[in-house]
């Protein structure tokens, strides 16, 4: 009997078969599908912010200090994923495990952890290849490893990049001991995604704990900008320059407040800034952020800033979070080309997905 790599392997070489046989039946199926459009052409809409679990990987945990964590069913992969992707118009989900509770693993476990998902995503993929894509959610803790975590995952598995959170059980994964892991999705040319916990590394305890879900509203956002600005300060991108990361929720304040941190390096004598450029360029080709800011001003400051070139659509399914497919379709500052990027072609080219 096949084990489960010699499955997954024939998996992957059915896949495109599977693309072209699927394909025109799906393209038929209208009637409960939402079909986006540009200037009356259809475009492909691929979410890159998309949360899912796989409840399989409690079995690796029973007996270790990881133990007896839950995994709610609302997160898990089903029709129910497929129903509300096709309610909203998402033709293509890039899947990602968050929340990156096995950062506090050991090397052992956290091997098992990561493989089990990585393979169960390619798995998910592959009987769905028209729909969806997939993360590796590395080990980041063990910078070698979860450089030949990525490795496996793109090269074996065929995952488009890497999802990390925005620190590393409290250090920074601009750090140079990270470089190994940067190297490697620098060399495999694949994205990363950063995802916060409610910067748990920032703030004191408590002190988000008041009404309003603030370790959300206000951590979330603040652990992206400061993963974001250490990534520029650092010098981290200057040191894999074609190295592309991508901010969840509109890349936090960053970008609202940009004025502040591009003058940061000549106003503060105490800075000791390793970047080699303005943090505003590196906003412009290496950082990318996902459309998550909920308003027409927002989202014209954020194309302000970095760019429709730079911003990608996040729904963060199956949080219930407001679409921002129509708030882009409705933006007055935005050309049907800009808005066909930011809706899906800016990730087409770098997540490798043939357009439907």
């Amino acid at each position: 009997m096949p084990d489960r790599r010699e499955f997954l392997g024939k998996l992957g070489v059915a896949a495109a078969a599977l693309v072209a046989a699927r394909r025109p039946r799906l393209m038929g199926q209208t009637a409960d599908r939402r079909r986006v459009s540009v200037g009356g052409r259809p475009v492909t809409v691929v979410d890159i912010h998309a949360h899912c679990v796989f409840p399989d990987v409690a079995g690796l945990l029973e007996g270790t200090p990881l133990g007896g964590r839950t995994f709610p069913a609302v997160w898990t992969l089903g029709s129910g994923r497929l129903a509300e992707m096709n309610r909203r118009g998402i033709d293509i989900q890039a899947l990602s495990v968050n929340n990156y509770w096995w950062y506090a693993a050991d090397r052992e476990l956290a091997s098992r952890i990561v493989r089990l998902h990585d393979e169960q995503l390619a798995e998910w993929c592959a009987a769905h290849p028209d729909r969806f894509v997939a993360l590796s959610s590395v080990a980041l803790q063990y910078p070698d490893l979860a450089a030949e975590q990525l490795d496996y995952a793109v090269s074996r598995l065929g995952l488009r990049g890497a999802s990390i959170g925005g620190h590393v059980e409290g250090a920074s994964p601009a750090d140079a001991r990270f470089d190994p892991f940067w190297a490697k999705a620098e060399e495999l040319g694949v994205p990363v995604f950063m995802h916060p916990g409610g910067a748990s590394n920032l703030v004191r305890d408590g002190s988000l704990a008041g009404r309003g879900d603030l370790g959300n509203i206000i951590g979330n956002p603040l652990e992206t900008t400061y993963f974001l600005t250490n990534m520029i300060f650092e010098g981290t991108l200057d040191r894999f320059p074609r190295l592309k990361v991508c901010g969840a929720h509109a890349g936090g304040y960053l970008p609202s407040y940009l004025g502040r941190t591009e003058v940061a390096c000549q106003v503060r004598a105490n800075a000791n800034c390793l970047n080699a450029k303005p943090p505003s360029e590196y906003l412009k080709d290496q950082i990318l952020v996902d459309s998550m800011i909920f308003s027409e001003e927002g989202l014209r400051h954020l194309v302000a800033e970095v760019g429709p070139g730079q911003i990608v659509y996040g729904s963060d399914i199956p949080f219930d979070w407001p679409d921002t497919i129509d708030l882009v379709l409705e933006a007055p500052f935005l050309g049907d080309p800009e808005k066909a990027a930011i809706l899906g072609g800016n990730l087409i080219g770098l997540l490798r997905i043939d357009a439907l």
